[in-house]
């Protein structure tokens, strides 16, 4: 203990030295437009809006996967408690640009402060929340240890640390560190028992650990506008008489895989289309540039055009789409797994929609759920080790409707299988780890409101 207080305190000196220079840095993303152009000071504890009276419970995700995971589990803790406040802090753009239109009115959206002490002190003193849930990884220092300190409750829900975090933090020099944040949770829910070993190996308190599911299995489809519907109703027309595939969230260098593959695929089935949805929408704006160069009819969703009867590549270079075009698809292969060094996606959308799911085998945090998925039905999830593997296994599912059909139906009931009641548990660990304080505050809030009211009439 003793040594992580030591560390902490060379952290904390560290991070307020290079404050001014965060700042700068903070500045300087503003510059590149990524950071809000107006809204970039809530980074440094900054609020841009009210705080309303009455007991708040603070989620922190950082980007669009982890907020979206988090909605489920706001909306049953609403359910529950219709008078709670829920604050929502998200850390990059694209998380920003999509949630801040579709959460519900209620929830308050502000982008997280950086973990400096001045920015994590001044946004503690003007929120003051109850309870802090973060989500999967997010272990900051001057957070865990400025909430401990100010007797706030924290949770860690879908937790996970990867494999190069987990050799970082379990070396001799910030072991203690990362044990004595730890110790400070209430409740640290893993999303796989294999997270909740590595939780342990770093010393968190046994008791905290409570495995309910992994959140990611019941990340809901947040809406379209009437606009995105009718834009998806209408490309799905557009595709009713193609062949389709879709590969998701391709990193860099996946594209060269999945290009080679479509042509191929074009020599066997000329009616062929190829949706290609890079990570990012940046690297999906060149990928269409450089495949028109080489005279290829590609159509980018962002200019909303209209497939020709040539188009055999379909470019997506927008955000929070993804579960619709799960929907317009029949087999989905997921990115960010082919290459060495990668860590592979969430599976789970693709099978809530149908799709066969095929994926590569560098698949990191995300191999508990291929696993999950295949043991509940060994068809859900076709792992291949490369672009030839990833051709053979397309061309048996266009030529073979019957185990086309097969490994869809496998997909859904796999996933069906696995995402009950995972909400349900999350809630009641949240219960008992962390709201059953704050049920006496907020009755107590009742009563004095009641008696304020009373005397004023």
């Amino acid at each position: 203990m003793k040594s992580g207080l030591v560390a902490y305190k060379i952290y904390r000196a560290l991070s307020h030295g290079i404050s001014p220079l965060i700042q700068l840095h903070l500045r300087w993303r503003r510059f590149r437009g990524l950071e809000h152009l107006q809204r970039w000071p809530e980074r440094l504890g900054q609020p841009s809006q009210p705080r309303r009276p009455g007991p708040l419970v603070w989620f922190h995700a950082v980007s669009l996967g982890e907020g979206m995971i988090a909605i489920p589990v706001i909306k049953h803790c609403l359910q529950r408690m219709p008078q709670l406040n829920v604050l929502m802090t998200i850390t990059t753009l694209s998380a920003f640009e999509v949630l801040s239109n579709r959460l519900p009115s209620e929830i308050i959206l502000q982008f997280s402060p950086v973990d400096t002490p001045a920015s994590i002190s001044s946004f503690l003193q003007y929120w003051k929340p109850n309870a802090i849930v973060l989500m999967e990884s997010e272990l900051w220092p001057n957070l865990i240890m400025d909430a401990s300190k100010n007797g706030i409750t924290m949770a860690l829900l879908n937790a996970r640390i990867s494999e190069k975090s987990f050799n970082l933090w379990s070396g001799s020099v910030l072991l203690p560190l990362i044990s004595l944040m730890l110790s400070k949770f209430s409740l640290i829910a893993p999303l796989s028992t294999e997270q909740g070993v590595r939780f342990q190996l770093l010393q968190a308190p046994p008791y905290i650990i409570n495995y309910s599911g992994d959140l990611k299995y019941v990340i809901e489809d947040i809406g379209l506008n009437e606009s995105g519907r009718k834009n998806i109703d209408n490309l799905r027309h557009q595709l009713s008489q193609k062949q389709v595939w879709m590969a998701s969230s391709i990193h860099r260098g996946e594209e060269e895989i999945i290009l080679g593959v479509h042509t191929v695929l074009m020599q066997l089935q000329p009616n062929i289309v190829t949706i290609i949805v890079p990570r990012h929408p940046q690297q999906g704006r060149e990928i269409a540039k450089k495949l028109e160069l080489e005279g290829h009819n590609v159509v980018l969703r962002s200019q909303h055009g209209r497939l020709k009867p040539e188009t055999n590549i379909y470019v997506v270079d927008t955000l929070g789409e993804l579960r619709q075009l799960y929907t317009l698809t029949p087999i989905a292969v997921i990115g960010g797994s082919f290459l060495p060094g990668m860590s592979g996606h969430n599976i789970s959308e693709a099978a809530a929609a149908g799709c066969a799911i095929l994926t590569g085998r560098h698949v990191g945090h995300f191999s508990h759920m291929v696993l999950e998925m295949q043991q509940s039905n060994p068809l859900s999830v076709l792992q291949v080790s490369g672009k030839l593997e990833l051709e053979k296994s397309l061309i048996d599912l266009f030529t073979n409707t019957t185990l086309l059909e097969a490994r869809r139906r496998a997909a859904t009931e796999a996933f069906c299988m696995l995402s009950s009641n995972i909400v349900a548990n999350v809630w009641s660990l949240l219960n008992f780890h962390i709201f059953s304080g704050l049920f006496s505050e907020m009755k107590l809030h009742n009563i004095t409101a009641k008696t304020m009211s009373n005397e004023a009439s």
